[in-house]
C-alpha cells in the first residue's frame, strides 16, 4: 500500500549518510593546531664523513712514519668505526691499513717507507652502513734531522758540556778547586801507617769483576795510591786477584807505582797474585789468608757480590783496619755493618780525583757537582710554581 511518504527502501541510504556527513563537519571543524605529532625521519643510508683529514709526516722522528689526524663526524652510531686505508698514485689500489674507534682521531701508521708517496683514505662504517671515503692529498715519511721535541735535552747537554769544558780549563790553570772530603780515602794513610808500625800486611782486595766494569777501574785507581804510599812507607803488599785481566792492570799500577816512589826494589812480582777464577774457591782462599796473616789494613774496593760479607766479616774477626767500597746498594750494607768506613756510590768514583788531583777528573767532578745543583734548584723551583697554579712549567722537562 503506497502512501505520501518515501517507502523503506528509499529512506535507508539517508540513514547511512547521516553518520557520515556529521563525522565530516566534525573533522572540518577541528582547530589547526591539532595537527599529528613530529615523528623521527628514517636514518640514512649513508654515514657522515669525517672533517679536517690530513697525513703529514710524522715530525721529530728517524722515518718511516706517517701521522694521520682527522675529527670524527657526529651522529655516528655506536658499532661505528672508523676505516684507513692506503694507495700509491697513481694505481689507487687501496689496501686496508687499520680500523679504529671513534674518539680516537690520530693513527700513526709505521709502515710507510722513506721517500715513497702514498695517499691515505678514510671513512666512517657500520654493520651494513658505509660513509663516503674522505681521501688526503700525497704525503711521503722522511727522516728528520732534528728531534723538535727534546729540544729541551739539547739545551741542558749543552749547558753542561759548556760547564765541564770551563771547569777542566780553570782546574789545567791551576785554580784551587775544592772536593769535600771524604772519610774512608782520609783513613788510608793512617791505616797503612798502623800496618807499618806494626810490620803486618796490607791487603788490597780490587773485587771479582774483570777490567770492563766501571768499579773495578775505579778501584785500580785508588790502588795506585794506595801502593804509592806502601812504598813511601816501606809496608808490605799483598794483592789477591780473582780475574786474569784485573791480575795484569793491578800489577802494572803496582809496579809503576814503587817506580813512581822511587823504590823498585822493595817491589816483588808476588805482591800482585793470582789465586783462583772461581767466585767462592777464592773467596776462601783469601778469607784463609786473613785468618792466618791477620793483616793490619784491609781494603775491600771494587764490585762484590755474595762474597763481600764473608770477606768483610773474616776481616772484621782479625781486628783489622777495613775500608771498603762499592756502588751497588745491594752490598753496601754488609760494608757499612762490619768495616770501619765505606766508600759510598759516587764516592768510589770521585775517590781517583780526590786522590790524585788531575785536572781532567777534578773539572768532572766539579761539572757534575753544578749540574746536580741546577737540578735541585729547577726541581724547588718547579715545586714553587706549581704550588701556585702553574702547572705548564713540568712540561718544560717533557722528552719522548
Amino acid at each position: 500500500m503506497r502512501t505520501g511518504g518515501l517507502s523503506r527502501a528509499q529512506a535507508r541510504p539517508t540513514l547511512v549518510a547521516a553518520p557520515l556527513l556529521a563525522l565530516l563537519l566534525q573533522l572540518l571543524a577541528r582547530p589547526a593546531s591539532a595537527a599529528a605529532p613530529e615523528t623521527t625521519p628514517p636514518p640514512s643510508a649513508e654515514l657522515p664523513a669525517p672533517t679536517s683529514f690530513a697525513a703529514i709526516d710524522r715530525p721529530s722522528d728517524g722515518g718511516g712514519a706517517v701521522l694521520l689526524t682527522w675529527k670524527d663526524p657526529p651522529g655516528l652510531p655506536a658499532d661505528a668505526a672508523i676505516q684507513i686505508r692506503r694507495a700509491v698514485p697513481p694505481a689507487y689500489e687501496w689496501a686496508d691499513i687499520a680500523t679504529v674507534k671513534p674518539g680516537v682521531q690520530r693513527y700513526e701508521e709505521t709502515t710507510a717507507k722513506d721517500g715513497v708517496v702514498y695517499r691515505y683514505e678514510i671513512r666512517a662504517t657500520a654493520a651494513t652502513l658505509a660513509g663516503p671515503p674522505v681521501v688526503s692529498d700525497p704525503v711521503a715519511s722522511r727522516d728528520n734531522w732534528f728531534a723538535a721535541n727534546r729540544t729541551n735535552s739539547f739545551i741542558a747537554t749543552a749547558l753542561f758540556l759548556a760547564i765541564l769544558l770551563v771547569s777542566i780549563a780553570m782546574a789545567k790553570s791551576g785554580k784551587n778547586i775544592f772536593i769535600r772530603r771524604i772519610a774512608g780515602l782520609n783513613a788510608i794513610d793512617e791505616a797503612i801507617g798502623r800496618a807499618t808500625e806494626v810490620g803486618k800486611k796490607v791487603l788490597y782486595i780490587p773485587g771479582i769483576q774483570s777490567m770492563d766494569e766501571i768499579q773495578t777501574i775505579a778501584s785500580i785507581s785508588i790502588l795506585s795510591h794506595v801502593a804509592r804510599v806502601t812504598a813511601r812507607y816501606g809496608a808490605d803488599l799483598d794483592v789477591p786477584n780473582k780475574d786474569p785481566l784485573t791480575f795484569v792492570s793491578a800489577r802494572e799500577v803496582v809496579r809503576s807505582a814503587y817506580l813512581a816512589e822511587g823504590r823498585p826494589d822493595l817491589y816483588r812480582e808476588e805482591m800482585v797474585n793470582y789465586v783462583t777464577y772461581d767466585q767462592f774457591a777464592y773467596t776462601a782462599a783469601v778469607s784463609a789468608r786473613m785468618t792466618r796473616e791477620k793483616p793490619a789494613a784491609i781494603f775491600l774496593i771494587g764490585y762484590f757480590f755474595a762474597e763481600s760479607l764473608i770477606l768483610a766479616e773474616t776481616g772484621q774477626s782479625t781486628g783489622a783496619i777495613q775500608i771498603a767500597g762499592q756502588a751497588d746498594p745491594t752490598q753496601l750494607p754488609f760494608f757499612v755493618a762490619t768495616c770501619d768506613y765505606t766508600l759510598i756510590g759516587e764516592e768510589l768514583y770521585a775517590a781517583s780525583a780526590y786522590l790524585t788531583r788531575e785536572p781532567i777528573l777534578l773539572g768532572s767532578m766539579r761539572a757534575q757537582d753544578i749540574a746536580k745543583a741546577i737540578v735541585i734548584l729547577l726541581g724547588i723551583l718547579g715545586i714553587i710554581l706549581t704550588s701556585f697554579g702553574l702547572v705548564s712549567y713540568p712540561n718544560l722537562f717533557k722528552t719522548q
